[in-house]
């Protein structure tokens, strides 16, 4: 009996199996294998340029663009400058000092032209003055000259004691890096002894800058002076920010005609260290003789 009964249950298990087995494999997913084609392409790399190659200029587009085909972005340089609106770039329409101080006679026709030039911009410079007025009320053609004297001399004296608090608040931040380059190694020596002539308004403007509205004045003074037991004649520009209520009048440059005659070099002195002398001995006794300097290898 147990044998027909596995006998009558053996096709129900066969067909049981049957079904599990088709399930399983319905829920498999079969993916078809990809198919890659080796195929022969242009290398892309991009090699930099080699520092100080000639034709840098003309070659810098084609590098720009060998480096975008091989995929390497570039940084864009933005060529920005920072401005400072506490004053101007520059003295705007300069004053020309006339050739020979204005001696030249006007019957001459140099002394006529330089004349008619006066007049040009002494009708421009009365203007300014109204202007620079409208926003300094104690501003006035006889009293500036000797305050611009008086921020001249303290300025030049905080130079030569290196306080550079007091220089930043005498002159404009273009005329401070102008006034210190090179001098961090010097000695320098300087004192105002007189004034030969009184110092004069000769020139002045009143320009906008960034915005209408936004004005600066600048006043040329001319002085003759004495310093350091030599005659220089001197001709000043000092600005200020007129809307500015707590603007100054700072020195802002110096105006160097162009048929002035050419500084000297300045003798460069260097000291060599001696023998220490001991009390009541002199150098002129010792017969020193100073050491030659060591040969030293160097480049550029």
């Amino acid at each position: 009996m147990a044998t027909s009964m596995r006998r009558a249950l053996m096709p129900l298990y066969r067909m049981r199996f049957s079904n599990l087995k088709n399930a399983e494999a319905s829920l498999e997913v079969r993916y078809p294998l990809p198919f890659v084609v080796p195929v022969r392409t242009k290398k892309r790399y991009f090699v930099p340029p080699a520092v100080g190659i000639k034709g840098k200029a003309a070659a810098s587009a084609d590098q720009e663009a060998k480096a975008r085909a091989a995929g390497v972005v570039l940084r864009q340089e933005y060529m920005e400058r920072a401005i400072n609106i506490a004053c101007t770039a520059g003295v705007f329409d300069p004053y020309i000092p006339p050739e020979g101080d204005a001696r030249l006679s006007s019957l001459s026709k140099e002394g006529l032209k330089q004349r008619t030039e006066q007049i040009k911009q002494g009708a421009a410079s009365q203007l300014a003055i109204r202007k620079i007025k409208e926003h300094d009320a104690e501003f006035t053609t006889k009293a500036f000259p000797v305050k611009a004297q008086e921020i001249f001399v303290d300025a030049h004296n905080a130079l030569t004691q290196f306080n550079k608090e007091k220089l930043h608040s005498l002159v404009t931040e273009r005329c401070y890096p102008e006034m210190v380059r090179g001098n961090r190694y010097k000695t320098l020596r300087w004192h105002f002894v007189e004034s030969l002539e009184p110092p004069k308004v000769v020139h002045a403007r009143c320009p906008d800058m960034v915005s209408k509205g936004n004005m600066y004045g600048q006043v040329t003074v001319r002085m003759h002076s004495r310093q350091v037991r030599q005659t220089v004649t001197n001709t000043l520009v000092l600005e200020r920010h007129l809307v500015n209520h707590y603007g100054m009048w700072r020195l802002h440059g110096k105006i160097v005609p162009a048929w002035a005659p050419v500084k000297e070099p300045i003798v460069k002195t260097v000291m060599i260290p001696g023998p220490e002398l001991k009390p009541g001995e002199e150098f002129e006794g010792l017969n020193y003789e100073v050491p030659k300097p060591k040969a030293v290898q160097w480049h550029k």
